[in-house]
């Protein structure tokens, strides 16, 4: 009877094997849409030593500039074979001393008087949207069609004159996130989870895209051009 019962709990085990390995794969499989997740993922963010990402800390100018380094890969652009520049608050012993380094080369980022840079100080949405709009590449729009941009946004008033043409470069590429009643916050801190969902939504545009398949009969197949 003991190895009757036994055997059963054997085979009930064995029954039990798929389901434990799609329960272990699974999260993966949600990782996929978790923006934390994808910029963890693709080393453009990391989470803290002791293994959390704290999406709800605030972005120093520190992180971001790594951040930029990171994600726009500027440690490869021309700029930064340059002299370093004098950065009075940033030793060489800080750990994002070549980071800041990099972005101020690159004119990504830019000092304060008095060569400062001021590495913990936070960042706003409007300054760190405007710095990764920088990084992308600005759309030189004319202000008729940046007021247009952002006209639907209901806080665009607050948005400061001098970040109004980058933030309209990121609403337009689909990166900006707002709140649920479809504010931008420009003056609000800009968090980790936040930075973490633009940042996603990049890299996703960067993945190539699936070519579409030539239709039979139309413009792109052989027989159209017959």
């Amino acid at each position: 009877m003991r190895q009757l019962l036994s055997t059963l709990s054997l085979v009930a085990l064995l029954q039990l094997v798929p389901n434990i390995v799609y329960a272990q794969e699974k999260p993966s499989t949600e990782k996929l849409s978790n923006p934390i997740a994808k910029v963890v993922a693709a080393k453009v963010m990391t989470n803290y030593p002791d293994g959390q990402f704290y999406p709800e800390r605030l972005l120093s100018r520190a992180e971001l500039a790594s951040i930029m380094v990171k994600a726009f890969q500027l440690d490869k652009r021309q700029a930064v074979t340059k002299e370093n520049v004098k950065v009075t608050d940033v030793p060489f012993s800080n750990p994002a001393f070549q980071d800041i380094q990099t972005v101020l080369k690159t004119e990504i980022m830019k000092g304060y008087r008095g060569n400062l840079f001021f590495p913990n100080q936070r960042v706003t949405r409007a300054e760190a949207l405007a710095i990764f709009a920088q990084a992308y590449g600005v759309f030189q729009f004319p202000d008729e069609t940046v007021n247009e941009i952002l006209a639907p946004y209901p806080d665009a008033a607050s948005i400061p004159a001098w970040a109004k043409k980058a933030i309209a470069t990121v609403t337009t590429e689909g990166f900006v996130n707002t709140d649920a009643q479809g504010n931008l916050s420009p003056l609000q801190p800009m968090t980790r989870g936040d930075m973490a969902d633009v940042l996603s939504k990049y890299l996703q545009r960067q993945q190539p895209q699936a070519e579409t398949p030539a239709v039979p009969g139309g413009h792109n197949s052989p027989e159209s051009s017959q």
